[in-house]
């Protein structure tokens, strides 16, 4: 695995690309591959993860299973994971570092229920900053304790306890992960665990992503009709699983196309994915790009011959393509306006603060509110990016070096995060050059 974002230097400069015609292909999933790991460690037998995601927080997630006693062997096809069937072996106490990824601390926390020894879960500076008080809350409400060794509310945090089950109310307002890292580990609850969810969910479509999951391990959790969530007690099957391509990531890779001109076709795609970063085809299509989803099978077509139009849209369901939209709207001929951003100061950097910065470094201006940010066309000049060691700052930057030339980005090898392979990706389709 690359771990250097595809052997590139610190301070890559990014040259205009002009119009493309290129195939590309979509790194695995990272969201399926975080939750298809914690399903096959619950399951009860050896389960095969195929196409898993190569990156830094995949990493994280399997050393942090190991470290709580669970086999996981990597092979050129994927990782085999000999699951414990629910009941974790007792390894004493332990100290698990999930460095930047917040995925693998939010899923694990609710998992320690079930590690006879008590886990504290930390991380990096920027992990201590991201809030966890609103999961601490349900996982008390579930039979577990939570001790906060820093700040409260943040990281670190050491659990012990049990997995009662019952009824768990959860404020999911900023991460709809609190919500997955119940159902999750749900299933070997002592009690039926009903999760009542409050509020509005941050990143709902990931809901869907982990209940998919769930039922390629054999269990299906249940919609209640009132809002809550009934996870039935039982054990996660054996499977041999395929991790889907990654919209997230693939974003980049279409916004190359908007950007630049011309088509870009991207494989290793569902074309009908219920990934909710998938609507960001639909906000290029609204910009004037064409879609394609039905001429192949594993593939997607972007194509852009015309300007783009700017465009106003709702993405809290998608926050994680919020920068690459932000990137693509300093080429459009008008405003975007963007709304459902007021949680992007919790991720890997405070992205709303990132985005004003990479636009205004290249010329665009913004205006941020609460929980909107309008983007103005950008005059664009030579700008330098520091991505501030956020993976989706560093290629939305890259996006907007390949349409417009002069971009130098700093630690471009932070990309390893999520998708180690990008500029490498790029560089074999001849948009980069030494």
């Amino acid at each position: 695995m690359l771990r250097n974002g595809g052997g590139v230097k610190t301070g890559l400069k990014i040259k205009k690309a002009g119009a493309v015609d290129i195939e590309l292909r979509a790194p695995p999933s990272k969201s399926y591959t975080h939750r298809a790991l914690i399903c096959a460690a619950l399951a009860e037998g050896e389960s095969f993860i195929r196409n898993p995601l190569d990156s830094e927080d995949i990493d994280v997630t399997v050393n942090a299973l190991i470290r709580l006693g669970v086999s996981c062997r990597k092979t050129k096809e994927g990782i085999a994971v000999d699951g414990c069937g629910g009941v974790l072996p007792d390894v004493g106490e332990v100290t698990i570092d999930c460095k930047n990824s917040g995925t693998t601390l939010r899923l694990l926390s609710t998992l320690s229920l079930l590690s006879p020894g008590r886990v504290t879960l930390t991380g990096t500076k920027r992990m201590r900053e991201r809030p966890v008080g609103d999961l601490a809350d349900a996982i008390i409400q579930a039979g577990g304790d939570v001790i906060f060794t820093g700040n409260e509310g943040f990281p670190p945090l050491r659990i012990s306890g049990t997995l009662s089950g019952g009824r768990v109310i959860v404020d999911a307002s900023k991460s709809s992960q609190y919500v997955s890292s119940l159902m999750l580990s749900g299933p070997y609850s002592d009690y039926p665990m009903n999760i009542m969810p409050k509020g509005s969910i941050a990143s709902k479509p990931y809901l869907r992503i982990t209940a998919d999951v769930m039922r390629a391990f054999g269990i299906i959790p249940r919609d209640e009709g009132d809002g809550s969530i009934l996870i039935p007690q039982d054990v996660y099957s054996v499977s041999d699983y395929s991790v889907e391509g990654d919209y997230s990531s693939a974003s980049y890779l279409f916004a190359v196309a908007a950007v630049c001109g011309g088509r870009v076709k991207v494989s290793n795609l569902n074309p009908y994915s219920i990934q909710g970063d998938r609507a960001f085809l639909g906000m290029l299509r609204d910009m004037g790009c064409d879609i394609d989803l039905d001429s192949y099978p594993d593939s997607v077509v972007a194509e852009c011959r015309k300007r783009l139009s700017g465009i106003e849209v709702n993405m809290s369901g998608s926050p994680d393509v919020i920068q690459t939209l932000a990137a693509v709207a300093l080429f459009a001929d008008g405003p975007t306006t963007i709304h459902g951003i007021k949680n992007l100061k919790y991720k890997e950097s405070d992205r709303i603060r990132a985005v004003i910065n990479m636009a205004e470094a290249c010329g665009g201006a913004v205006e941020a509110g609460d929980d909107t940010i309008v983007i103005s066309p950008a005059e664009f000049r030579e700008c330098r990016i520091d991505p501030a060691d956020d993976h989706r700052t560093a290629m939305s930057a890259a996006v907007i070096g390949l349409g417009a030339g002069g971009v130098e980005i700093d630690s471009p090898e932070c990309v390893s995060k999520s998708y180690p392979e990008f500029f490498s990706e790029l560089r074999r389709a001849g948009l980069l050059h030494e």
